[in-house]
């Protein structure tokens, strides 16, 4: 049963870090605006679609984006204010333990944590895709696809090469196509060139060789020119990875499966996202209870003194996220250890702080 201080920490937690959220991306969007405003004039812009479509789905992202660093400050600033106004010794004399005062901070970040996860794999991922649409024919004009000796298998067994692709005239270049029985190659095909027919949903090959082997006999086939289907598009090796901001949790996992069993070399890309959409949410919960034990005594310094400890406690939390996402990315390190482990060692300090507390 909340009592009467439940309501009241909880009210001031909330309504701190919403108007500390708004304020925040208030100012984002002034700073996107003064950017982006040559792109809207000379890509002639609709305001309409600027403020419904851009905007509009650009608030979610940049919410949850810093919901944990402002749930922190949130935390920090009211609560050090509470500290410096005697409120906290008067909580305490009457009969209130450190540890229930702590249960109000604790159902407030519980539920800015599970909004952040609906945020992060529900409603964000349909906002990002009409962002992302926005930006591509108001913002930035098309990306050329750089990507480079692409491998792929496209079923169990079967595998492309493509040494290059350009999607302006939708050609692969030194084209490869290899079958598989128990290890033994049984299929080879090689071209030149292979070109994707988007209307005719087929492949044209040019200067091709075929190889098939069947134990000790082999077969060999050659031709200036064969139009053929291919049980693969440019659309499998094509996905960006800024596509996976677009996905929700469903997709994002179906998308993931895909890709481990064609070999992809972005898998850990999206491994990582699909854990940080848990992790982040979670490292909410650790912050209220660091900025709690940091801000709950009165020391000279005040307001401003936490804030300082608070603001260099949380950019030590991101850069250390940072650091083992890295190791993830480009090591050898597990994605859900990676993106958990700051959220382990950082729960750690903040149950030795709140023990150290005084109460």
């Amino acid at each position: 049963m909340l009592t009467i201080i439940d309501r009241y920490i909880i009210r001031k937690f909330l309504g701190t870090f919403f108007y500390a959220i708004a304020l925040i991306i208030l100012i984002v969007i002034i700073f996107d605006i003064s950017e982006r405003i040559d792109d809207f004039i000379e890509n002639q812009a609709p305001l309409r679609k600027i403020l419904f479509v851009y905007y509009l789905n650009f608030i979610p992202y940049f919410i949850n984006l810093f919901s944990p660093l402002f749930t922190f400050i949130a935390v920090i600033f009211f609560t050090s204010r509470m500290a410096f106004n005697t409120e906290i010794i008067a909580i305490l004399s009457n009969g209130i333990s450190f540890k229930r005062m702590l249960v109000p901070y604790i159902i407030s970040a519980i539920f800015l944590s599970f909004l952040s996860i609906y945020l992060s794999n529900f409603l964000i991922p349909d906002a990002n895709a009409r962002r992302l649409d926005f930006e591509a024919e108001y913002i930035r004009r098309t990306i050329r696809f750089r990507e480079r000796n692409i491998h792929l298998q496209i079923q169990p067994g079967t595998f492309i090469y493509l040494e290059s692709y350009n999607e302006r005239n939708n050609t692969g270049y030194n084209f490869s196509l290899e079958k598989k029985h128990d290890g033994d190659l049984i299929y080879k095909m090689h071209a030149e060139t292979a070109r994707w027919y988007e209307e005719e949903e087929k492949w044209g090959l040019n200067n091709y060789n075929i190889r098939e082997i069947n134990g000790l006999k082999e077969k060999l086939y050659s031709g200036r020119r064969l139009d053929t289907v291919l049980d693969f598009r440019p659309s499998d090796f094509m996905h960006s990875i800024s596509d996976m901001e677009t996905m929700n949790f469903r997709a994002l996992n179906d998308f993931i499966e895909r890709e481990r069993i064609k070999g992809s070399d972005n898998i850990k890309f999206y491994l990582v996202e699909k854990h940080r959409r848990i992790a982040f949410p979670f490292s909410t919960l650790v912050l209220t209870i660091i900025g709690f034990a940091l801000s709950s005594r009165k020391v000279k310094g005040g307001t401003g003194l936490h804030l300082g400890a608070g603001i260099a406690m949380s950019f030590s939390f991101i850069l250390f996220m940072q650091i083992t996402t890295t190791f993830a990315t480009n090591g050898n390190m597990p994605a859900w250890l990676s993106l958990w482990l700051p959220n382990f060692v950082f729960a750690a300090i903040g149950a030795y702080l709140i023990f150290r507390a005084p109460k």
